[in-house]
């Protein structure tokens, strides 16, 4: 392996997917460390770098949280200056922005889709001196804002080091084992780990191979957190329109209405697909909502609004579960233990946006779900994207 230094982040590789015996030691290196990492607070002026989803999040949470920005940098500065959604802020490339800005500004970098050192070098090189990952900002303002990808794991007591090692042992490949390590490195230690031979894949999330192999013809599909319908355009396409229903949950009302926009383009008057206004957890009732924050619209204190919340036991049947609920991904699952038991769906759970993630999830499904294949995927980079899949014994081919 190879380690150096760049800035906050210290990046190693490792020349394959740990077996289950080098994940332990890996683990027990992990969890012997002393970091203490804490929220990135600044009051220098700020600059992002990347314009695409996460920078159109992080401006939206900027201007949430009362925190302005002065620039967007991007090495695509000439295109987005005809973006209607970038009109009356400055754009620039790297190369021209100046020197002064280079020293006084804090560049939060809003990109996922690729290794963050490499980024933050390239920046150095360019001249800019402070330079950190948008979430280590944004985790500093969660009393008013319920956007919770960039959490510290804190300190792993022997009970969760004998938990997590457990998680690693029980998945079914070596991939799994090295993402899941990835994983943690980035939220306990804020080191980038990369496994040759366990690539960070992004077009694929919720359908990797695995999946695919196993899909049919008659698919019961429930997209939790369907947002604006990305995800069941996908299952769509890739299924080449054969299944036999959908059910979309989606709280958020302007998230609900461009999701129905959705499907009325591109499923005109289809009647497989129901969308359902409620948010899942694992006792039905209502809860306070943060409604008007997009992706991270979610269940969360800082919210102003009621909703209803369901159990998935109490909705549907289903083949073939999609949850990413911010969060609330387990008590969404404890709700469905029912279901989980009767139809033995295919699940695939994002696990990043808090620290169940690191064993609490993957473990719960583990001992609830006999017969199934177990794998953990990384679909983008600075600790996000990881995703749990279960699959039954039963499915594969």
């Amino acid at each position: 392996l190879a380690g150096k230094k760049a800035g906050r982040v210290t990046a190693r590789r490792f020349a394959a997917p740990p077996d289950a015996g080098i994940a332990r030691r890996l683990l027990d290196e992990i969890a012997a460390s002393a970091v203490d990492l804490v929220p990135f607070a600044t009051a220098a002026p700020i600059a992002l770098y990347g314009a695409g989803n996460l920078g159109r999040m992080a401006r939206e949470f900027l201007d949430a949280v009362g925190r302005p920005f002065d620039l967007v940098i991007d090495r695509n500065a000439a295109g987005l200056r005809n973006e209607p959604y970038w009109w009356g802020h400055r754009v620039m490339a790297p190369g021209a922005v100046p020197e002064e800005i280079k020293r006084s500004h804090v560049v939060l970098v809003t990109v996922a889709t690729a290794e963050y050192v490499p980024v933050e070098d390239a920046l150095r090189e360019e001249g800019f001196e402070q330079i950190v990952p948008f979430y280590d900002f944004a985790e500093g303002f969660r009393q008013v804002h319920p956007l919770s990808n960039g959490w510290f794991a804190g300190p792993i007591s022997d009970r969760e080091q004998d938990m997590i090692g457990r998680v690693l042992e029980g998945y079914a490949d070596d991939v799994s084992r090295a993402h899941h390590l990835q994983f943690l490195a980035w939220r306990r230690l804020r080191q980038e780990w990369t496994f040759d031979g366990a690539p960070v894949t992004g077009g694929d999330r919720f359908f990797i191979p695995e999946i695919m192999v196993v899909l049919g013809d008659d698919e019961i599909f429930v997209d939790a957190g369907a947002h604006h319908g990305s995800v069941i355009d996908a299952f769509t396409a890739r299924t080449n329109g054969r299944f036999a229903s959908i059910v979309a949950v989606e709280p958020d009302a302007a998230n609900r209405e461009r999701l129905l926009a959705t499907i009325e383009a591109t499923m005109p008057g289809d009647d497989r697909v129901v969308i359902l206004n409620c948010a899942l957890g694992s006792a039905p009732g209502e809860a306070r909502f943060h409604a008007g924050l997009g992706y991270a619209s979610q269940l969360s204190a800082t919210g102003r609004e009621s909703v209803r919340v369901a159990k998935l036991d109490d909705l549907t049947a289903a083949s073939f579960v999609k949850l990413h609920l911010e969060g609330g991904e387990l008590d969404a699952l404890k709700g469905g233990r029912e279901m989980l038991a009767r139809d033995r769906p295919i699940v695939a759970a994002t696990v990043y946006h808090n620290d169940d993630g690191i064993w609490r999830t993957p473990l719960w499904l583990m001992e609830t779900l006999p017969g199934y294949r177990f794998l953990f995927r990384l679909h983008s980079w600075c600790g996000t994207g990881a995703v749990i899949y279960a699959i039954p014994e039963e499915r594969r081919r």
